[in-house]
């Protein structure tokens, strides 16, 4: 390949890797960033700001029990991404990292697809990690 070619072909590699992008951060660096303060680490609603607001923030670990068992990942999303609480400033605060992204398509348990940030997910994701676990029935 002559030099001038093989020149232009790697800047080329360099400026397509620059401009790629990779994925996202995770659930629980989204959490960390954006949840701790209120929920907390393990979701309890314990974080070091949930004492100053006016109402106490969710204890995020019991969505799934509440929810017959099964995880109510459409809402907390739904609540995350501030379609919930938009008017009432003591509700989540809209988080705008969540929100940016080409979408992936979500399938609801009801069938239907969703076009869903990727962000989004991850953190509703991560959330469903911080669910207590059924203790076994004794016998």
């Amino acid at each position: 390949m002559p030099p001038k070619l093989a020149a232009l072909a790697a800047t080329g590699l360099v400026l397509a890797s620059a401009c790629a992008t990779g994925p996202g951060p995770s659930g629980a660096v989204l959490y960390r960033q954006n949840c701790v303060s209120c929920h907390g680490t393990d979701g309890a609603g314990d974080g070091p700001m949930a004492a100053d607001l006016a109402l106490p923030p969710a204890d995020l670990r019991g969505l799934t029990a509440a929810n017959g068992g099964v995880f109510p990942a459409e809402r907390v999303m739904a609540t995350i991404h501030g379609y919930r609480g938009k008017d009432d400033a003591a509700l989540m605060p809209e988080f705008g990292p969540v929100r940016h992204g080409p979408p992936l398509i979500w399938t609801a348990p009801d069938g239907r697809e969703i076009p869903t940030p990727p962000a989004l997910l991850a953190l509703a994701e991560h959330i469903e990690t911080l669910q207590d676990r059924p203790t076994p029935a004794r016998q």
